[in-house]
């Protein structure tokens, strides 16, 4: 099911378009998919770097409006990445560094549906200034720094690692 589906996906206009029939597309999605990562790992990093004792000084209230920008750069991710993966899916779908990438990126969301399905997310973004996390939170924030750092390891090992590029 997947192979066809690849297949289907490298063959449309997107699988063209970046597999070389639009020369500027994919330096461009390139450079969108690292902004969005900046975006979304330093976004959510400040916040995990906060619940884990570090700049205690900051309320964290304010500091999780961040969250929506984070968000932003997942979904400049979810499309650069599809965009790749179209351009060409067997590099990926032969590749292990792929699969961990995307266990880890499946882990980091699952960890964020916990923290704020569970209500963490609301009684942390009361803490204010001085104020140390409850330990479920340094729990989820150690996860979140952990898996981010896994996805852009194994992204980037993609070239290196299985069917390189």
């Amino acid at each position: 099911m997947i192979p066809a589906f690849a297949n289907w996906l490298h063959a449309t206009s997107l699988g063209w378009a970046v597999s070389g029939g639009v020369p500027w597309l994919e330096p461009t999605c390139k450079t969108l998919h690292f902004v969005g990562l900046v975006l979304l790992v330093g976004c959510a990093g400040i916040i995990d770097l906060r619940l884990l004792g570090v700049a205690r000084e900051l309320p964290l209230g304010p500091l999780q409006r961040l969250m929506r920008f984070a968000a932003v750069g997942f979904l400049i991710n979810l499309a650069t990445g599809i965009a790749f993966f179209a351009g060409s899916p067997f590099q990926y779908l032969d590749n292990v560094a792929f699969w961990l990438k995307m266990l880890f990126v499946a882990g980091a969301g699952v960890n964020v549906l916990v923290f704020y399905a569970s209500g963490l997310g609301r009684s942390v973004s009361q803490l204010g200034a001085g104020e140390s996390a409850p330990l479920a939170a340094k729990l989820a924030a150690a996860a979140s720094l952990f898996l981010w750092i896994g996805v852009m390891y194994w992204g980037r090992m993609l070239a290196f690692i299985g069917n390189a590029f």
